[in-house]
């Protein structure tokens, strides 16, 4: 996949062998994604109402972070604007160092095209196209050649299992199949920043699984996600877990690697904690 040249990878932040240049003594792993003082407003007929007020964030270059919450909180608002799907009211969102918020919708739409993938809950798979042609359109629209679109998408199919459904239309296959076509979608531009809303909300458990191990072998080859849900099972694969709480982050939470316990040990092993930051 393509990612950003040469970023440094902090492993003691994931968790996991760094694949990328290691980060020096002091050097932080650079912020892929950078919010300041977000607010998104909506109007109604008894004024203004925040669904989103003055949300500070960081994603560095390869985290997976989960964002959960109860509904009405503001986890999907929070992912659509940062997308640009809906603009900002105030705020900044800087993406890969540059000052976005302030672009045009039609900036914002050749950004996603480049950096940024979607994967949405009820999939959003255009019916009218094969599988194939699903997944070819975003590396098409990225600037790929047929050749390259085509290499990516049969690379994509064949690691989700998909490969004998590329001339099938979306509406014969199961949930869990779409939703894997969707994902091939979502990375067929290569793109700097995965946003995934609910992904698995919309799945049985077997299939909410596959789609979770294939997150979760996309992170680990460096890909940087930043995934709304609402289960803490699902949050359990991320790096971090921010909870929202009325539209502002109430708490920030780095997932640590479980204690290891030899075979004589009587403690109970875990398979994971959270270390609070603040």
């Amino acid at each position: 996949m393509r990612r950003d040249p040469e970023p440094c990878t902090d492993s003691s932040s994931t968790g996991r062998p760094s694949t990328g240049r290691p980060c020096a003594d002091g050097e932080a792993a650079p912020a892929l994604l950078r919010v300041r003082g977000l607010v998104k407003a909506y109007s109604s007929g008894a004024g203004s109402v925040e669904a989103i007020r003055g949300i500070d964030l960081e994603v560095a270059v390869g985290e997976f972070v989960a964002i959960m919450g109860p509904s009405g909180s503001g986890k999907s608002t929070l992912l659509h604007v940062l997308g640009g799907l809906e603009p900002a009211t105030r705020g900044e969102i800087w993406l890969r160092g540059k000052r976005v918020d302030r672009l045009s919708p039609a900036a914002w739409a050749v950004l996603r095209r480049k950096h940024v993938g979607f994967l949405f809950q009820f999939f959003n798979l255009l019916s009218t196209m094969t599988v194939a042609d699903n997944v070819e359109l975003p590396a098409l629209l990225a600037g790929a050649t047929p050749k390259q679109a085509r290499k990516r998408r049969e690379e994509l199919l064949d690691e989700l299992g998909l490969a004998a459904k590329a001339g099938t239309a979306p509406a014969k296959l199961s949930g869990g199949e779409q939703q894997r076509v969707a994902l091939a979608r979502a990375l067929a531009n290569e793109p700097s920043l995965l946003l995934a809303d609910e992904p698995t909300g919309n799945l049985d458990s077997a299939n909410a699984r596959d789609v979770l191990r294939l997150l979760r072998r996309a992170h680990a080859g460096g890909q940087t996600i930043l995934m709304v849900t609402h289960d803490a099972k699902v949050a359990g694969l991320a790096d971090r877990v921010v909870s929202l709480f009325d539209g502002m982050i109430a708490d920030d939470a780095k997932i640590m690697p479980a204690p290891r316990f030899g075979p004589h040990d009587n403690q109970t092993p875990v398979k994971n904690f959270l270390e609070l930051r603040g």
